[in-house]
């Protein structure tokens, strides 16, 4: 990633690296050159090496360009026209970085008497040491958030709205000869296939199976979405009374004409008992009966927005048709839940920030649809320039996103994640917290847009006068581009921030900046990939615990030490152990090397 201008001076020694391929003939500026912050994992990574001959920033700015250079090129005398002279002063060392003996991995818990606990990792293969300094406290108690100001009541409540949400039982699923609900058992019209069909051109055929808990090995295609049951019975999303169904969820299951499985990156298609984190946010929970609905898609527009929309599109309007029965249905209710949109005055203002996929293509989401969890009515966040958009709380716990974002299955985040984001739920329910709202903003694919949207997203950051923010995003590698940009707009706004994402080995950040210093990991996979998982690494209620308190931590000025390079999943579970979190325990099947 390219430096800026504001960047420019404080890497005038550093030595001189194209970040893309530049052709003979350009003038050379900040725009065309890396970020020399990254160089070191960059090394690591062997995507670079430097030169010995290599000349430093200052040298080159402004010269001409005699040649061609590939990108990540050191920049040397033979390649441009004229060299800066600025002074006698030698360029940095370079040093080949020394190989260490492997160790084994040592822990050390002490606690200090400056009311931290200090834990240390030793060397292993694989990975470097870790240390962690972590405050103190018993029974699970977190240190407090930042003291409230003087003339304010810390923590009074204030609820602005309330949404209730009547979860009902259902305990059985059948397909029949018309769509009804008795007796707690939901008949689907079979034949409605022939009718959701006509909803898009693009969708060629859909079919419908019922899988009971005990009867899950069984192959399937690569799950795109899992959706749950619920509609609005009173009032508008975020609001009024929803009704939920309890133990029954819909898998939407896709492949084109041609039997090429409608995905990005990877696939969850085998069988499913071992293709779906099942317990995650995300996905299906151990108990519940599963509503597979199969699409196939017109040849070679799995990876087109309209492809995957289209069995979305089909897929709503059989669930639609459950959801009209829901709505008269008055059977037993499971449980209510109140979910309050609250403001607490005197606590420190806080927002979370969801970045969402928007880079066209199958990466897409729709915002805001009538009913929860819904498409009719929504706006998909490509269409709306992936500009930030601030929800309540509310809003997010009752179904305004469907996801229908086609990446690699492990760090997509399904349409049931957000309608139970544990992340929502930890921060809204914390006393110690005032939970302004939820931001979603989309990562375009072009970096300029990326920008333009961070740049945006950032103005609305400081407008709200906040006290620290939270960013999560789904998938790594392009987006990340965007993840470490809103990063950045928080820090240089003096806003303390927590990234939350999957990195460990493959999803590794290919930028960074000064701010990137508190950062939580999702990665459930024990080599450190994406895997063939459903829902595998993403947010769960133990990410979202460390994240919170990671940013207590932050806002009260607690030292973030910074962690080596190298992934380690025990320090996540040595942070686990202080929490009071139960272990992350890692897959070691369904790896993609």
């Amino acid at each position: 990633m390219s430096i800026t201008k504001e960047t420019l001076e404080k890497h005038l020694k550093d030595p001189a690296i194209f970040c893309c391929r530049r052709e003979k003939g350009l003038v050379i500026s900040a725009a065309d050159l890396e970020d020399p912050g990254l160089f070191e994992d960059m090394q690591d990574a062997g995507l670079l090496t430097l030169s010995p001959d290599g000349l430093r920033i200052e040298q080159v700015i402004g010269a001409t360009l005699l040649k061609d250079v590939e990108a990540l090129t050191p920049i040397t005398r033979d390649v441009i026209d004229r060299v800066n002279e600025v002074g006698e002063e030698k360029a940095p060392e370079i040093k080949a970085k020394e190989e260490k003996e492997v160790k084994e991995v040592k822990n050390v818990v002490e606690s200090g008497g400056d009311g931290m606990i200090h834990i240390e990792i030793g060397k292993a293969e694989k990975f470097e040491g870790l240390k962690l300094c972590v405050p103190v406290f018993s029974q699970g108690n977190a240190p407090a958030a930042p003291e409230a100001k003087s003339d304010e009541k810390l923590g009074e409540k204030t609820v602005i709205r309330q949404l209730l949400k009547k979860h009902i039982k259902i305990k059985d699923v059948k397909l029949g000869k018309e769509t009804s609900i008795k007796d707690g058992v939901i008949t689907i019209d079979k034949d409605i296939v022939k009718k959701a069909v006509k909803e898009d051109v693009l969708c060629k055929s859909l079919e419908l199976e019922v899988i009971y808990p005990d009867k899950r090995h069984i192959y399937t295609e690569t799950i795109m979405d899992v959706c749950p049951i619920a509609t609005k019975v009173e009032g508008e999303l975020g609001e009024g009374v929803t009704k939920v169904v309890d133990g029954i969820v819909f898998m939407l299951t896709g492949v084109d004409e041609d039997g090429v499985q409608v995905h990005e990156f990877g696939s969850s298609e085998g069988y499913l008992d071992e293709k779906m984190f099942f317990g995650h946010p995300g996905c299906a929970d151990e108990g519940d009966i599963i509503i597979r609905c199969h699409a196939v898609i017109q040849r070679l527009s799995g990876m087109t927005r309209p492809g995957p929309f289209a069995a979305h599109k089909c897929q709503d309007y059989i669930i639609q048709a459950v959801r009209n029965e829901l709505k008269d249905y008055n059977g037993e209710v499971v449980r209510e839940e109140v979910c309050e949109d609250v403001r607490r005055s005197g606590n420190p203002r806080v927002v979370l920030i969801k970045e969402i996929m928007g880079q066209g293509a199958m990466h897409d989401n729709v915002l805001c649809p009538t009913e929860p969890c819904g498409i009719l009515g929504g706006q998909k966040n490509v269409d709306c320039g992936n500009v930030p958009i601030m929800l309540t709380p509310n809003q997010v716990r009752d179904g305004s996103i469907h996801a229908l974002t086609c990446i690699g299955p492990a760090t997509k985040e399904m349409t049931r994640h957000y309608i139970r984001e544990p992340l929502v739920e930890g921060l809204a329910a914390d006393s110690e917290l005032d939970l302004i709202g939820v931001v979603f903003v989309g990562s375009p694919q072009v970096n300029d847009e990326k920008l333009w949207v961070s740049e945006r997203l950032g103005s609305m950051l400081e407008s709200l006068d906040l006290d620290g923010v939270i960013i999560t995003t789904e998938g790594f590698g392009n987006n990340h581009i965007d993840f470490i940009q809103h990063i950045g707009q928080a820090g240089k706004r003096g806003i303390p921030v927590v990234g939350v994402s999957f990195c460990a080995y493959q999803g590794q950040l290919v930028v960074g900046n000064e701010y990137a210093k508190a950062m939580v990991e999702e990665n459930m996979d024990a080599g450190g990939f994406e895997n063939d998982i459903a829902g595998c690494s993403c947010v769960t209620a133990e990410v979202a615990a460390r994240a919170i308190q990671m940013l207590k931590n932050t806002m009260s000025g607690v030292e973030i030490k910074a962690a080596e390079k190298k992934w380690n999943n025990e320090v996540i579970n040595a942070n686990n152990r202080i929490l009071g979190l139960p272990e992350t325990k890692l897959v070691e099947s369904g790896t993609l090397h």
